[in-house]
C-alpha cells in the first residue's frame, strides 16, 4: 500500500523539480537591476546551491526528515517516467535580449543592458547613480515579453526609483544654480545698473536673467536717449503677480504625487494677460518668469495690445494615462482658476500641453467658475472657428522668413532649411515650407536628429506624424526611406542649409552649434522657440552677419490666431483656411514692419544682423512704457 502512495508522491515531486528547473524564476540580489534572460539548468552552476527565496535558514523537523528519507528511498525504485525525463533534457530558451530592446527603450529611458556574471540583464542608470545601495527582491521574471515589460513597469513605479529620480532632479537643479551667469558688456552705465539690480535680486534665475540681458542690450540706445525709461524698465522687470502652488494628484495605482505649479502674470498695462502653460520636468519659477517676460513683449508688439503671462508645472505628461493627466489638470485648475478669466488672464497651450490638456483644464475652469464665458486660447473643442489655430505660429514663422527674404530680393523657393524639434510647431513648419517650395531636410528629438537629403514632402511628413503619434523613435523613418539617416546624440546644425528654424527649447543652440551653422552656409535664423540661442551663440551670429528673427516677432502668429478666435464676430462664422491665412499674413507683415521701423528710428539699419531683434524689443517696450506712464505708479 505504500508503493502507490510513494510513487504518486515521487511523480509530483519530480514534476515540481522539473518545473522549477525549466522556469529558473530566480529572485535574488535585485536592487536597481532586473534579470533580462533566465536560462535553464547548466548555465549557472551556483543555481543548485542558491535558495529560491532569501530568508533565515532553519533545521528540518523530525517529521520533515522522515518524509524526505521516505521519498528518497522510494525514488530509487525503477520508474518509466523518471527514465523518460532523464532521456529528454529540458529545452534551452533562446536569447531574447535584442528582440524587445527597441520596444522598451523609448518608454523606459533609464534602462540599459549589461552582462553580469555571464547573464544579460537590464539595469537602471538612475538608480545606479542616485539610488540607495540596499537590496530588495520586488519581482522576478522568466524572460517572456509580458513578464519583462511588467518587471520594467514595476521598477519604474517603485518608490525607490522615484526617490532616485528626485535625487537626480535635485542634482540637476544644483548644477543650474551653481552655473555662472554670462554677463554681456554694456556701454551704458545705466543699463549695467539695471542688469546688476536684477542679478542681485534673483541671482539663481539663470533663464530670466538671460532674457533680461538680451532686452536691456537692445534698449541701450532707448535708455540713453531718455533716462525715464530706466525706471520704467526696473518696474517692468518685477512681475505684477507670481503664483506658486502645490498640485497634488493620484495616479492609477492609487499613489499620491505632488508637483509644483506656477503662473506669472507679468504685466497687464496694455490689457488682459495671454500666455502659455508648459508641463515639463524642468519647469521652474525662473523659466516661468522668462517665458512671461518674452510673452509680454511679444503681445505688445503684435497688432493686438495685450498683457503677458506664462506658467505651468514640473509635471511630465509623458507615459501618463488620460485619467492621470485629467486628474492632474483638474487639481492644477482648482488653485489657478480664481486668477483666470476673459478680462484677467487666459492661458494657451505650450510645451507638454495640447488639445487634451486644454480640454481638461477648461472643463474644470467652467465647472468652478460656473459659466461658459470666454475660452482658453488654443484648439477649441466646443467651437469650429478658426481652422488654422494649431498651424498659426508655425505658418507665421515661414511668412516672416519670406518677408525677410523679400527685403533681400530673394525667394524661399529651393532653399535648404534645417528644423529642430518634432512637436506641433516643427511639423507645421515642415508642412508650410513644402507648400512654399523650400526644402526642409531635418527634424530632431531629445536623442538625436533625422536628416533626409531628398527633403521632406507631404507623404513623408504624414509618416513622421504617425511615428510621433505611436511614440516611436524617429530612427524608424530611416528604415523606410533609404536616403535618410538618424544621428544619435547629435544636433542638426552641421547640415548644409540656407535658413535655420530652431523649434525645440530654450538655449538649444550654443556657441559650437552657432559656429557649425555659420560654416554650413546658414544666413538667416528664424526663432521658433523662445530664446533658442545662448548669449555666446548670439555673439557668434552677430560677428558672422547671420540675421536673427526673434521669437517675439516671428512667433506672433499664435497671438493673432488666439485673438481672432476670441473675437465675438468670429464665433458666428467659419473662417476658411484661405481667409485665415490672408489675415495671418497681414498681421505678420505689420509686425515685421513695426520692428524694422523701431530699429531704424534708433539707428539700426535693416541690413544689421540685430536690427529685427533690437527693433522688436524697442517697439514692444515703448508701447508698454507709454501705458505704464499714463496709468501712473501702479
Amino acid at each position: 500500500m505504500l508503493l502507490p502512495v510513494g510513487g504518486f508522491g515521487m511523480n509530483s515531486t519530480m514534476d515540481d523539480m522539473n518545473l522549477i528547473q525549466a522556469q529558473r524564476h530566480l529572485v535574488r540580489d535585485l536592487g536597481e537591476e532586473i534579470d533580462l534572460e533566465i536560462g535553464p539548468g547548466d548555465d549557472d552552476p551556483s543555481f543548485a546551491s542558491t535558495p529560491l527565496l532569501s530568508g533565515p535558514t532553519r533545521e528540518p523537523s523530525t517529521e520533515e526528515h522522515d518524509e524526505t528519507k521516505q521519498i528518497g528511498m522510494v525514488s530509487q525504485l525503477p520508474n518509466d517516467n523518471q527514465d523518460m525525463s532523464k532521456m529528454q533534457p529540458v529545452k534551452r530558451k533562446k536569447k531574447v535580449v535584442k528582440r524587445w530592446r527597441e520596444e522598451w527603450a523609448d518608454t523606459y529611458k533609464w534602462a540599459y543592458v549589461d552582462v553580469k556574471e555571464g547573464t544579460a540583464r537590464i539595469f537602471c542608470s538612475i538608480c545606479k547613480e542616485y539610488g540607495r545601495k540596499h537590496r530588495r527582491n520586488p519581482y522576478g521574471n522568466e524572460g517572456s515579453k509580458n513578464m519583462q515589460m511588467s518587471a520594467l513597469d514595476e521598477h519604474n513605479n517603485s518608490l525607490l526609483h522615484k526617490e532616485a529620480l528626485r535625487l537626480q532632479m535635485a542634482s540637476k537643479d544644483k548644477i543650474v544654480v551653481d552655473k555662472p551667469i554670462y554677463v554681456k558688456a554694456l556701454m551704458s552705465k545705466t543699463a549695467e545698473s539695471i542688469i546688476e539690480a536684477a542679478i542681485k535680486r534673483d541671482p539663481h534665475e539663470v533663464e530670466f536673467i538671460q532674457s533680461v540681458q538680451e532686452a536691456v542690450h537692445a534698449l541701450e540706445r532707448v535708455i540713453a536717449k531718455n533716462s525715464h525709461y530706466a525706471s520704467i524698465m526696473e518696474r517692468l522687470l518685477e512681475p505684477e503677480r507670481m503664483i506658486v502652488f502645490r498640485v497634488p494628484w493620484v495616479d492609477d495605482r492609487g499613489e499620491t504625487h505632488v508637483n509644483r505649479g506656477f503662473r506669472v502674470q507679468f504685466n497687464q498695462a496694455l490689457g488682459p494677460c495671454r500666455g502659455g502653460i508648459r508641463f515639463h520636468p524642468t519647469m521652474n519659477l525662473s523659466t516661468a518668469k522668462f517665458l512671461g517676460f518674452e510673452q509680454t513683449l511679444k503681445n505688445a508688439l503684435s497688432p493686438y495690445k495685450l498683457g503677458g503671462a506664462a506658467g505651468g508645472s514640473d509635471f511630465d505628461p509623458k507615459g501618463k494615462s488620460d485619467n492621470e493627466i485629467m486628474r492632474f489638470c483638474q487639481s492644477f485648475m482648482n488653485e489657478i482658476y480664481r486668477y483666470l478669466g476673459p478680462d484677467k488672464d487666459l492661458p494657451s497651450e505650450e510645451m507638454g500641453v495640447g488639445i487634451r490638456e486644454m480640454g481638461y483644464l477648461f472643463g474644470q475652469y467652467r465647472r468652478l467658475a460656473g459659466h461658459f464665458q470666454g475660452s482658453f486660447t488654443g484648439p477649441r473643442i466646443f467651437w469650429s472657428g478658426s481652422s488654422l489655430r494649431t498651424e498659426a505660429t508655425a505658418y507665421g514663422l515661414v511668412f516672416f522668413a519670406q518677408l525677410i527674404l523679400a527685403e533681400m530680393n530673394k525667394d524661399i523657393k529651393g532653399l535648404r532649411c534645417v528644423v529642430s524639434g518634432s512637436g506641433k510647431i516643427a511639423m507645421h513648419v515642415l508642412e508650410k515650407l513644402v507648400a512654399v517650395g523650400a526644402i526642409p531636410i531635418t527634424v530632431s528629438d531629445s536623442k538625436g536628429y533625422l536628416v533626409d537629403e531628398d527633403g521632406f514632402d507631404y507623404m513623408k511628413i504624414s509618416f513622421l506624424r504617425d511615428i510621433k503619434a505611436q511614440q516611436r523613435s524617429l530612427r524608424d523613418y530611416s528604415k523606410t526611406y533609404a536616403r535618410s539617416k538618424y544621428y544619435d546624440e547629435a544636433k542638426p546644425w552641421n547640415e548644409r542649409c540656407d535658413v535655420a528654424f530652431p523649434c525645440g527649447s530654450q538655449n538649444e543652440i550654443d556657441q559650437a552649434d552657432a559656429t557649425n551653422l555659420v560654416n554650413s552656409g546658414c544666413r538667416i535664423l528664424i526663432e521658433g522657440s523662445n530664446m533658442p540661442c545662448t548669449p555666446q551663440a548670439v555673439d557668434t551670429f552677430r560677428k558672422n552677419s547671420v540675421l536673427i528673427a526673434p521669437a517675439m516677432a516671428a512667433g506672433a502668429g499664435g497671438v493673432v490666431a488666439g485673438e481672432i478666435e476670441l473675437n465675438h464676430e468670429c464665433n458666428v462664422m467659419h473662417w476658411s483656411p484661405e481667409d485665415f491665412e490672408s489675415k495671418l499674413q497681414e498681421a505678420m507683415k505689420q509686425t515685421f514692419h513695426r520692428a524694422l521701423k523701431a530699429a531704424n528710428d534708433f539707428g539700426y539699419q535693416k541690413d544689421n544682423p540685430e536690427a529685427l531683434v533690437h527693433g522688436a524689443v524697442i517697439s514692444g517696450f515703448l508701447a508698454i512704457a507709454q501705458a505704464m506712464t499714463d496709468q501712473g505708479c501702479v
